[in-house]
């Protein structure tokens, strides 16, 4: 299992170009300690603390976040066990409130952790250049840490910055060749590449390493789904719940890979075992979501809008702002009429402004999807005032962020609008930064046969018709773009 953020799916040139720059730049001292020091005078909290990196290396997500409330308790001035727990809770109270203890405790632990912290808090608070920064200081003065090697390159893994995630996983494999954590990720980039039988390989060598694990086997599974070999996939995901039955995301896999087979029926009944013994409150309300996405793949709209408003508004009794904003916005993906999809895509506005407790990191991603649908829908609605003021919107959000969601928002939405203008070869500049996105590769495939490039129209098709990823966008476009061409 990768940490799941539900599609941050992008590619873009901002942030590529911030870490394509010399890596280190502020010429930090190397620490004569191999690895990062913890402060706390209590070694219990430094074992739970560990425990909880243990964990969450082996993807134990709520596990690990228990390990770290239990590390602060045991210590409350341990800064890098909140930080973390600022990092992996689900709960946008407790992010808040571990973020400002952990800001507060920052000038009273070593210069190492100080980045640490500082790299955390300043991404969550929507400073993605400074957060950079601070990671790679952090890097640089512990080189050799396989741990943190792992833990930046994961991160980046998620904002889709996958050549210097590689880059990372590396250099930890050449600390420690059976790393495990390293190895799984390192899989992962080489499936998002198509590059399938290297991340295979890799996969076996994980499995053999932790075979009483479940995680080996949840990635696995994940990863031949992929691939499009979706037996396999079952084979591995029930492999990982024999190991460990409350391996609540394998009991999701299941359910995500009978949906993207085709079984909605099945994928129902596996859904609900997930949402029945999830650990925390957001992960039930994103597998609610999932669920709410077979009846969009049946075509059943009416019983997707019930199963969406229900999570909406438990959401919003929950205190959940994110997965409100993202029920909402979700109903409005697939709305026939455009201005039903504008108003849930206000109310998805406005569930972001509930209460100051989401970070500003969350926030402005999701309204930068909100803003990205909002222009496509408002332009095809004939109301181009809205659509023009949506670019603009986002536009500006894109040039205050180097954030990869929010760029990848800016230029599907451009590339869209230029698209329904006939500026093809505009369409395609723009477009291209956004390569993994089912609308997106749509869009391409049509500019490509516009402009007469068959090859790379090929290419684009292709990698449409092979998405095999359980989301909104896969579910609209991917199926019907395989049943216009069954044979290809």
């Amino acid at each position: 299992m990768r940490r799941i953020a539900f599609m941050k799916t992008c590619a873009v040139l901002a942030l590529a170009l911030c870490l394509a720059a010399p890596l280190y730049a502020h010429h930090v001292k190397k620490s004569e300690s191999t690895t990062l020091p913890v402060t706390t005078s209590s070694a219990k909290a430094r074992e739970l603390y560990q425990k909880g990196m243990a964990d969450y290396e082996n993807l134990y997500l709520e596990r690990c976040n228990e390990d770290w409330r239990a590390a602060v308790k045991e210590d409350p001035k341990l800064a890098v066990a909140w930080a973390w727990i600022a990092f992996n809770s689900g709960n946008p109270q407790e992010v808040s409130d571990a973020r400002a203890q952990v800001k507060a405790l920052a000038p009273k632990v070593s210069p190492g952790e100080q980045l640490m912290v500082a790299w955390i808090s300043k991404v969550q608070e929507g400073d993605f250049l400074g957060g950079i920064t601070a990671m790679n200081d952090m890097l640089e003065m512990y080189p050799r840490d396989k741990h943190l090697l792992y833990l930046a390159g994961n991160w980046l893994m998620l904002e889709d910055g996958n050549d210097q995630a590689q880059r990372f996983m590396e250099k930890a494999l050449a600390i420690d060749k059976n790393y495990p954590a390293a190895l799984n990720d390192l899989a992962y980039i080489d499936a998002r590449n198509r590059q399938f039988a290297k991340a295979f390989a890799a996969m076996d060598r994980y499995v053999a390493l932790l075979p009483k694990e479940p995680n080996p086997q949840d990635s696995y599974g994940e990863l031949l789904r992929m691939a499009g070999n979706f037996e396999g996939s079952l084979t591995h995901y029930r492999a990982a719940l024999k190991i460990d039955p409350d391996f609540v995301t394998s009991q999701l896999g299941l359910g995500d890979t009978y949906a993207l087979m085709g079984n909605q029926e099945q994928a129902r009944i596996e859904y609900d075992k997930a949402i029945r013994f999830a650990h925390n409150e957001a992960d039930r309300l994103t597998y609610g979501m999932q669920k709410a996405m077979t009846f969009v793949r049946d075509g059943n709209y009416a019983e997707a809008d019930k199963d969406l408003l229900q999570v909406a508004e438990t959401a919003h009794a929950k205190e959940q702002d994110l997965q409100e904003a993202q029920a909402l916005r979700q109903m409005a993906e697939y709305q026939t009429d455009d201005n039903v999809a504008l108003k849930h895509l206000k109310l998805a506005e406005e569930s972001l402004s509930h209460r100051p407790t989401i970070s500003a990191s969350d926030r402005d991603e999701e309204m930068s999807r909100i803003l990205r649908i909002r222009a496509v829908r408002a332009a095809r609605a004939g109301n181009q005032p809205l659509a023009g003021q949506s670019l603009h919107q986002l536009d500006a959000l894109a040039k205050g962020s180097r954030n990869r969601v929010i760029q990848s928002s800016y230029h599907g939405a451009a590339g869209a609008l230029l698209m329904d203008q006939k500026k093809y070869r505009d369409a395609i500049a723009q477009l291209e930064e956004d390569q993994d996105n089912p609308f997106t590769l749509e869009l391409l495939v049509q500019a490509y046969y516009q402009t007469e490039q068959t090859e790379k129209l090929h290419e684009v098709e292709a990698r449409l018709r092979g998405t095999n990823v359980p989301t909104m966008e896969q579910a609209l476009v991917v199926p019907a773009a395989r049943a216009k061409r069954p044979h290809i």
